[in-house]
């Protein structure tokens, strides 16, 4: 009878203990599991900060390419990525648990959206801005092309006026000079001695123009002997900052027809020098033409 009451509380001290040991294994596996579900949570929270952060870093870059575009939205550009910078750094200084993760999520979301919308923004304002530039280059291009060539009419003007001018001018042709020992009976016979003459002859033409100025011209012809004398009337005109001793004028009607001019010098009461003569045609003070002779 005893035996048998020591067996049933041997076996019912065995099944507790069995209940007791299962009991324990399934709490040592719920805690395990428990333990490994923790891990991984942590393990996944680190990743997907890092993975926030990543994604911060490249927002804050495409920000500070487009704030180097300086466009119109420059300043808000550079205060949404100043509020990037300060996600960034206030997700590296938190604890990396799930329930702040989520905050900083929700808040990269709002920085997110304000993102997109203002790079596409700015994207349209630059793509502007290019064409704008493209525009004012191709005006450049054009307002220089046009004002060389505006510069090449100048010059060409200028140099149709100079032709015009120099095509303008009468040419005075075929100067020469004699002196002369005139007869009492008029006749005029060429000497070439000083003793003999008692006046010069000069005489030069005018080429026909047809676009020269017509009407009165005057030219001044100054003689000079072998003495460096001015011969004749020996009087100075001024001429600006010039000025020219002469020895008489001829004044010409000129029709753009060639004309014919002969002038004479009296020797005036004394011999002509012997030696050389110079001969010099002006209009005003601009030497037209020249020539020497020589008496003996």
């Amino acid at each position: 009878m005893d035996t048998q009451r020591s067996n049933s509380s041997l076996k019912a001290v065995v099944v507790i203990l069995a209940l007791l040991l299962i009991a324990s294994l399934a709490y040592i596996f719920k805690m395990t599991s428990d333990a490994k579900t923790l891990e991984t949570e942590i393990v996944d929270v680190k990743s997907e900060k890092n993975a926030l952060l990543d994604s911060l870093a490249v927002q804050k870059g495409i920000y500070d390419k487009a704030i180097e575009e300086k466009t119109e939205l420059s300043d808000e550009l550079i205060a949404e990525r100043d509020k990037v910078v300060q996600l960034i750094e206030d997700l590296k200084k938190s604890k990396g648990d799930a329930a702040s993760l989520r905050q900083f999520k929700t808040r990269y979301n709002d920085l997110q959206t304000k993102f997109k919308a203002l790079i596409a923004e700015n994207e349209t304002l630059k793509k502007a801005n290019e064409e704008l530039t493209q525009q004012r280059d191709s005006t450049v291009v054009a307002l220089g092309e046009q004002k060389k060539y505006n510069d090449t009419l100048v010059v060409q003007n200028e140099n149709l006026a100079k032709t015009v001018e120099k095509g303008s001018k009468i040419v005075v042709m075929n100067l020469r000079t004699q002196a002369i020992k005139q007869r009492s009976s008029g006749k005029q016979i060429e000497t070439e001695k000083a003793s003999r003459a008692d006046k010069l002859k000069v005489c030069f033409a005018l080429a026909a123009n047809a676009i020269a100025k017509s009407g009165s011209r005057t030219y001044y012809v100054q003689i000079i002997d072998s003495k460096n004398n001015v011969l004749g009337d020996k009087k100075t005109e001024t001429f600006g900052d010039a000025s020219l001793t002469y020895s008489f004028t001829t004044t010409v009607e000129y029709n753009n027809e060639a004309v014919d001019i002969c002038e004479y010098l009296d020797a005036k009461g004394k011999d002509f020098e012997k030696g050389t003569y110079y001969v010099n045609i002006f209009d005003k003070n601009e030497l037209l033409s020249k020539t020497t002779f020589s008496l003996k």
